[in-house]
């Protein structure tokens, strides 16, 4: 497995041609507009971008990767705040009529909407580094009306941590690659499956609970509203 993946990542390396054209052509902007545009709810492979850029800097070194992370946490700051406004104009009525594209679902919009209630601030950090979440986290704060102050911190918090350190891991990653191998190597495959893998497993385990929960607190929410509508005024 670990081989599979240090030739995967050698593969990328030799294709560092394909990267600097790219970013020779347009510089860090194409790293800091795509990481913004995915941020905002386009499908675009920004994390796949920020590794590759941040490859090509470790082992070319034609880019500064103090740059690349700065240009990405800007893009995912700006991006953030964009699709926060989106969703806070716009409501839930963007998602419900394009979401089913790309899985949000009605049962998982709810769940959105619940954990977001419950758990706002958390739900906008830690979706920065779940995929499908980092996509849609900033529409769906700003369709829950969640405070913009609070929503800043965290999402400040959260761009910087994921931009910042997939860039920087990664450089590193780019520089000392040729010295992982042996026991050590195999070690933190190991360990790195395994921590994948228990998250996959405790997000399946426990969407159906939130998902359940999220459905009860929306009848309850429901019910009291149906009884304040009843009281005389």
């Amino acid at each position: 497995m670990f081989r599979h993946i240090l030739y995967r990542i050698r593969t990328l390396l030799h294709l560092t041609h394909i990267l600097d054209q790219l970013l020779r052509q347009y510089g860090y902007g194409v790293i800091g507009v795509t990481v913004m545009f995915e941020s905002m709810g386009l499908p675009l492979p920004a994390e796949s971008l920020i590794i590759g850029a941040s490859l090509y800097a470790g082992s070319t070194h034609h880019l500064e990767i103090r740059w690349i992370a700065l240009a990405a946490v800007l893009g995912a700051i700006m991006g953030d705040n964009i699709g926060y406004l989106l969703g806070h104009h716009f409501g839930y009525s963007i998602l419900q009529k394009h979401g089913k594209k790309v899985g949000l679902t009605e049962e998982r919009l709810m769940l959105g909407r619940y954990l977001f209630r419950k758990h706002g601030g958390i739900v906008v950090f830690f979706g920065r580094f779940i995929a499908v979440l980092r996509v849609f986290v900033a529409i769906l704060a700003g369709a829950n009306r969640m405070p913009w102050h609070s929503f800043l911190i965290f999402n400040a918090m959260g761009g910087i941590c994921w931009a910042g350190g997939y860039a920087f891991v990664t450089y590193e990653l780019g520089q000392q690659i040729e010295k992982i191998s042996g026991p050590v190597g195999i070690i933190m495959a190991v360990l790195g499956v395994c921590c994948l893998l228990g998250a996959f497993l405790f997000l399946k385990k426990n969407e159906k609970r939130l998902t359940e929960e999220a459905m009860k607190h929306a009848e309850a929410e429901e019910k009291k509203d149906n009884s304040r509508q009843k009281k005389p005024a």
